[in-house]
């Protein structure tokens, strides 16, 4: 009788040792987006945003228009917990803003959508030098990442130094 309870208590266990889910960024579009472009008819009725089912996400929740980044995702199983970390290098400034976002991932394909808005974003004519993209489990594991072409030196840059 002794085995059972053990062999009990390594099932219970095992969910916990499971691999993380496999996360695919499929695309990433970056882009200014005015705040009457979230506008939809549904809205002026309910008076509540109408998000067509993507996942909006804001540096400031209160303001729509800025500079958005729509990731689309694929993933093999829902991770609950995630958040999106978006490193901004902006013209004129030295260092880039790091910016998080919380984000659960639903099983399957989805649409995110992660906006620096308000103050975090100089302006509609303002596009960024680079930037660098991760989706992070809940303990801070990189699950996918992905960067603009001029995030990283090019190796030649990097030998010529």
């Amino acid at each position: 009788m002794r085995p059972l309870p053990l062999l009990l208590l390594a099932l219970l266990a095992a969910p916990a040792a499971l691999p993380a889910a496999d996360v695919t960024l499929v695309r990433v579009w970056p882009g200014w987006r005015a705040a009457d472009s979230f506008s939809r008819l549904s809205e002026y009725f309910s008076g509540l945003e109408n998000d067509g089912g993507q996942t909006v996400l804001r540096s400031q929740p209160a303001e729509r228009g800025g500079y958005y980044f729509l990731v689309r995702t694929q993933t093999d199983a829902a991770v609950p917990g995630a958040r999106v970390e978006l490193q901004v290098l902006l013209p004129g400034v030295e260092k880039p803003r790091t910016f998080t976002f919380p984000a659960a991932l639903p099983a399957g394909s989805h649409v995110t959508l992660a906006g620096l808005t308000g103050s975090d974003w100089p302006g509609a004519k303002t596009a960024p030098i680079a930037w660098h993209l991760a989706v992070l489990d809940p303990k801070g594991a990189v699950l996918a990442t992905t960067q603009s072409f001029l995030w990283a030196k090019p190796a030649a840059a990097v030998a010529a130094k």
